[in-house]
């Protein structure tokens, strides 16, 4: 019964995936619609001066503009939008400049929410802040999905959010440390922006990404106490969580992941010179043709493109065995602090794309810590694309009874259930 529901979703997903149209070349640069904003290759905005950034602390805002959201139905999200340019830093501690979109509902409350979307892309113009503005259809072609999907949910509380590029201007896709900075940076800079009318550091701020976005929200909670100790993180959800990209990459070899996983290590050699020497040194014939392929291109396309790949066959000898992948794979391993935070972990275990047992393994490290607070839903019923989307309901619960000062006691609970959509 699983594997044939397996199965179905996969075709499903796979004969969607496959029906849209190839990804722009970097020779072909795509020609926008009328009126498409600027993409961002080509928006100033997004490449301020070095010397403006380095004038900054981490979490300064660089600029700011008023936005209008375009790719919701008109009327589904009721907020003021902004987008904010800021200082961050790489992995390196070098200065860089990340944005984030703003949403301010017209009850806002002062708490504000860090929404994570699974970006999953090595293209600029895939990141949130760009796709926001465009229409739902005109994203779709570029084969990237809704960012700010949960953002009507959470501004309906009179919560604040936060939607930042946490992949940074190179597109650093699945680079957990990277991405941590920017979205601590992110909550620093919305703090900062006045028009939000946030009580600065003292303001009460949640964390939430699913898959992809679970990279720079437990990255960004394990980090904080170091990175951003003023922050004040109440609460953590992470779900289909990206624990250990070395066990998903071993996993997706050849599967239907695979060459998803493929535009990861991509992403993470954006941000990693060793390995990405390594990568154009050593390519083979096929790597080099992916390579290109996969260049710049959104979630849909590195998904749809070559999904059943052996990934060692992208260079010569094999790559995933590689000391310098490993290295990098280690580096960007969740479970090497336990989040001081609350947090909620959920889970499908029939994830066909993002197995489960990494996120068992790191629930159980969490576990280990006497002050660790965590609750870990195992939901029986869901794989990795419908869960998200059933555990909202029960998400904005948990974030609510956070933000109202429902103590959370140490220790552990770990639940296996039919459908978390049935309630926590």
């Amino acid at each position: 019964m699983v594997f044939a529901r397996w199965c179905a979703v996969v075709g499903t997903a796979l004969s969607v995936l496959l029906a849209i149209p190839g990804p722009p070349s970097q020779a072909e640069p795509r020609l926008p619609a009328v009126a498409d904003p600027a993409p961002p290759e080509q928006d100033p905005f997004y490449r301020p001066p070095a010397e403006l950034i380095g004038a900054q602390r981490p979490g300064g805002i660089l600029a700011a503009r008023p936005v209008t959201i375009a790719n919701q139905a008109p009327g589904a999200l009721d907020a003021e939008a902004w987008q904010i340019s800021y200082r961050s830093n790489n992995s390196a501690d070098q200065p860089i400049a990340a944005v984030a979109t703003l949403l301010k509902p017209p009850a806002a409350n002062g708490k504000l929410v860090s929404l994570h979307a699974a970006e999953d892309s090595t293209g600029l113009f895939c990141a949130p802040s760009y796709t926001v503005r465009r229409s739902m259809g005109a994203g779709l072609v570029d084969g990237q999905i809704d960012p700010l999907r949960s953002a009507a949910a959470l501004l309906a509380q009179g919560w604040t959010v936060v939607v930042p590029d946490h992949q940074g201007p190179n597109s650093a896709f699945a680079h957990g440390p990277l991405a941590a900075r920017i979205a601590l940076d992110g909550i620093r800079a919305a703090e900062r922006f006045g028009p939000l009318g946030l009580p600065g550091p003292d303001t009460e701020v949640a964390m939430w990404g699913y898959s992809g976005g679970s990279v720079p929200t437990l990255h960004g909670a394990e980090s904080r106490s170091s990175y951003a100790p003023e922050v004040n993180l109440v609460g953590v959800v992470s779900g289909g969580t990206d624990v250990d990209l070395e066990a998903l990459s071993l996993a997706a070899n050849k599967g239907p992941g695979a060459g998803l996983v493929a535009a990861a290590i991509i992403g993470l050699a954006r941000e990693e010179p060793e390995l990405d020497a390594y990568l154009r040194a050593n390519a083979t014939p096929t790597g080099r043709r992916l390579l290109d392929a996969k260049d710049s291109g959104c979630v849909l396309y590195q998904a749809a493109t070559e999904p059943f790949l052996d990934i060692d066959s992208l260079v010569q000898g094999g790559l995933l065995h590689t000391p310098v992948l490993r290295a990098v794979f280690d580096r960007t391993r969740m479970g090497k602090s336990v989040p001081d935070a609350p947090v909620f972990l959920y889970h499908a275990t029939a994830d066909w794309l993002v197995p489960i047992g990494p996120a068992d393994a790191l629930a159980a490290a969490y576990c280990r810590d006497p002050a660790a607070r965590v609750t870990y839903i195992r939901d029986h019923a869901s794989e990795h694309l419908t869960l998200n989307t059933l555990a909202e309901q029960s998400v904005v619960a948990w974030l609510r009874d956070r933000f109202a000062g429902i103590p959370v006691a140490n220790g552990c609970a770990v639940a296996d259930v039919g459908s978390i959509a049935l309630g926590r």
